[in-house]
């Protein structure tokens, strides 16, 4: 399929958007979404960070909440991947199948309110609840900081772009998919422990992970006397959540075409 001019697929981004803030609306009401998922994420935060506190280490109190509040943003980014499956079952990918827009740039579309919820959670966990365990952000740090938020959804969409569009030719997977790439985000990624931490090899694969790079600028930020770089992790999150946004568009145009192959659309 030729390349569609930019203004084309931004419109079929936005198209795409609006049904899902539609969705998304019939899903949560602004008090079901504030005392249900953000108190709950709160309340997931605050449980790490006090096994820091059990600890009776101040260093790890703030290097758990950072990682956790930052974590948050990522959790909700992977509500994406099961929603792949979600086309299949609603019936609407013999509808795209017939459209000539891109599988990849609707999918984009159709999703990007797990991105831009997860922002919000994690700002909320870093500006309001972090301090409450000592963590001080600077005031100067704050915009750079909240566009890292930004970076941190965003890079890591393409991530779950790529496991939803998989998802789709595997439904059956599609819980086990995502819980497992959230546990292991977690894990290797300096969330709860540092990366150094791990050998060689899963280091190896934690640094193509955008979160691994988001997470060490948003430590450097959060220290009110640091003097860690933030150009090179912000450029490195940059490459590898582009490139996962790459390969999540090449998956759902293999995909499509495995799926007209087949002829298995609408079954679950």
């Amino acid at each position: 399929m030729p390349t569609r001019p930019l203004m084309a697929q931004l419109v079929i981004v936005r198209h795409a958007a609006a049904a899902a803030v539609a969705e998304y609306r019939h899903l949560y009401t602004w008090r079901s979404w504030t005392f249900g998922w953000l108190g709950r994420m709160l309340s997931q935060v605050t449980f790490f960070t006090l096994v820091g506190r059990l600890l009776g280490s101040e260093a790890s109190v703030h290097y758990l909440v950072v990682g956790n509040a930052l974590m948050v943003c990522v959790i909700e980014t992977m509500m994406v991947v099961p929603a792949g499956s979600r086309e299949r079952a609603e019936g609407t990918l013999v509808a795209l199948s017939s459209t000539p827009a891109p599988w990849g740039t609707v999918l984009f579309g159709r999703g990007l309110y797990a991105p831009a919820g997860g922002t919000l959670t994690s700002a909320v966990s870093l500006l309001v609840l972090a301090p409450l365990f000592g963590v001080r952000i600077p005031p100067g740090h704050m915009p750079l900081l909240l566009l890292l938020v930004v970076l941190t959804a965003l890079s890591t969409y393409g991530f779950g772009l790529l496991l939803s569009a998989l998802v789709i030719a595997f439904p059956g997977a599609r819980n086990i998919v995502s819980n497992s790439a959230t546990l292991l985000m977690t894990a290797v990624c300096g969330v709860q422990v540092p990366v150094d931490f791990w050998p060689a090899w899963v280091r190896a694969a934690a640094a193509v992970m955008p979160l691994t790079h988001c997470l060490t600028a948003v430590r450097a930020l959060a220290a009110p006397h640091s003097t860690a770089p933030v150009a090179v992790p912000v450029v490195l999150a940059l490459v590898t959540g582009a490139c996962w946004h790459a390969l999540a568009h090449l998956a759902a145009s293999w995909v499509r075409r495995h799926e007209r192959t087949t002829g298995s659309f609408g079954y679950a």
